[in-house]
């Protein structure tokens, strides 16, 4: 059988988030150990990453450097796609300007580009491999163009990777998401997706797969990440496809590396920021947008330039991490 082994949302970083009060980098590094460990028990073929490989586009080269050093013990490919924090202003157009563009020069991982299909073959099966970066209308345009994809090459399988805010239950208005269950369109046998780090439980339908076992990072402090066990995913294809959701022993329990003192005040602050939206909105013309796209529209009728708008946008999104809202300026 071909075996592939899948995860998402590492944020690779080498400072730890407000709310972790282990050493976050130490930790990491554990959790990448394991996966290596994985991969050479199980023998994958590849190894597959869903998206946020680095907490930001800019990250230091030192960090850089020993987390390389990390991955390139794995001697198999590393095929990966950008996710909103590897790149600048939710403009995928700028990955080449990014530390993970400069890891796929290097040839430390493989990084997909939209509409680009590969062909893995080998043990007697063929497999498209897809992905879909993050980019600023994802999860608000019709999910086909995001998240669907053809068997454009005659392979055995089909699999897509996409780093979106496809969940299982219903986020909050004006949070930009879209619903698992409607994403059975399109021919990939596999869907791998991730940005939303709770994750979800297996879905299968008819033999086909959408997938997400969650980030490998725990970077808020929200009750579900405490309570969240980091996992990856070993997938098989032979006559069939077999998806096993493999938790990683190494990581600690949530209680014990997030900080909960900030529970109370990130409840708070999320409260008076949504009463505060719920404002804008009430205000007209704005009615039933986000905050980044009211900063978006504010920047069309006021000209406001590109850096500006990108700074705000920026600051939208340090503010949503640190309250640990998982929607489109965080996670």
């Amino acid at each position: 059988m071909f075996h592939l082994l899948y995860v998402t949302d590492t944020h690779i970083r080498g400072t730890a988030p407000r709310s972790r009060i282990d050493d976050f980098a130490s930790s990491l590094r554990d959790k990448l150990e394991e996966v290596i460990e994985t991969a050479v028990k199980e023998k994958v073929d590849a190894v597959l990453h869903g998206g946020d490989l680095f907490d930001r586009p800019d990250i230091s080269p030192a960090v850089v450097r020993e987390f390389a050093a990390l991955l390139r013990r794995l001697d198999v490919p590393i095929y990966t796609i950008a996710g909103n924090h590897d790149i600048y202003g939710h403009n995928p157009g700028t990955v080449d300007r990014s530390m993970l563009g400069l890891l796929d020069a290097f040839g430390t991982v493989r990084l997909l580009r939209p509409k680009e299909r590969l062909l893995l073959k080998g043990k007697g099966v063929t497999i498209q491999l897809s992905g879909q970066p993050f980019h600023y209308d994802l999860d608000k345009r019709d999910p086909e163009l995001d998240y669907t994809v053809k068997n454009e090459t005659g392979a055995d399988y089909c699999i897509h990777m996409v780093h979106g805010m496809a969940v299982d239950r219903a986020l909050p208005e004006g949070v930009p998401h879209t619903m698992v269950h409607s994403l059975w369109a399109g021919e990939a046998d596999v869907l791998l997706t991730g940005h939303y780090h709770a994750g979800f439980p297996l879905q299968k339908k008819d033999g086909r797969y959408i997938v997400n076992p969650g980030a490998l990072a725990r970077i808020n402090n929200h009750p579900s990440e405490m309570k969240r066990k980091p996992q990856v995913a070993l997938l098989k294809f032979g006559q069939d496809i077999q998806v096993e959701i493999r938790p990683l022993r190494c990581a600690a329990p949530g209680e014990t590396v997030l900080d909960r003192s900030y529970l109370e005040e990130a409840a708070y602050r999320e409260e008076k920021m949504a009463s505060f939206v719920q404002e804008v909105r009430a205000a007209g013309e704005f009615r039933g947008m986000g905050a980044p796209d009211i900063v978006e529209e504010i920047a069309r009728l006021e000209g406001v330039d590109d850096d500006v708008k990108v700074e705000a946008l920026r600051r939208i999104a340090v503010v949503q991490e640190r309250l640990g809202w998982e929607w489109e300026g965080g996670r």
